[in-house]
């Protein structure tokens, strides 16, 4: 399918589900990820849930992190360059809703994208060999290109792999991981 269409096919089985259906799905999710092997690391970048686009509630993954003494990375988002900027997640992070209803820090300790190891990725669908749909701004993307190539790319979705996604771009950074309610995916 074409990524338009997977868009809105996704965003229309999310907006399907209630609150105690995200909550209780992206718990599943949270706890299927301690079964992989990524725990070894120091510095994770996670998002901050869009409640009004129901993602998965990623509050289960950053108690995880938080219990296993991890280094917890958030981003800020600048929709005139495309580009994020990533914070260190502290007691003291000051954390506000922007336009586009999406929880980012103030500011804070900018850490360079050279230091994050594991990216917790949000999305609307993925095929069955790791290739990824968000919202089509392209944020994720270029972000990824500047991490080091070993870094640990996870998506997170509610929903199974699509057979494949047929308008893959030379710029989409395919996932290594994708963990779902049922399924753990490895690319």
């Amino acid at each position: 399918m074409l990524k338009p269409e997977l868009r809105k096919k996704y965003k229309k089985l999310r907006n399907a589900l209630d609150v105690n259906r995200v909550d209780d799905l992206s718990m599943t999710v949270a706890n299927k990820l301690l079964k992989l092997p990524i725990w070894d690391f120091s510095f994770y970048h996670i998002f901050l849930s869009i409640e009004e686009q129901k993602e998965i509630n990623t509050d289960y993954i950053l108690n995880i992190l938080s219990g296993k003494d991890k280094n917890i990375v958030i981003s800020k988002s600048d929709f005139e360059t495309g580009l994020m900027t990533h914070f260190l997640l502290t007691d003291n992070t000051k954390i506000k809703k922007n336009a586009y209803n999406i929880p980012e820090p103030i500011d804070g300790i900018e850490i360079s994208t050279e230091k994050i190891e594991v990216v917790f990725i949000p999305l609307l669908a993925f095929d069955a060999v790791g290739n990824r749909i968000g919202y089509g701004k392209g944020f994720y993307d270029r972000f990824l290109t500047d991490c080091k190539p070993s870094t640990i790319k996870i998506g997170l979705s509610f929903f199974e792999a699509e057979q494949a996604i047929t308008d893959v771009f030379e710029t989409d950074i395919k996932l290594d991981y994708c963990v779902t309610p049922k399924t753990i995916y490895g690319f």
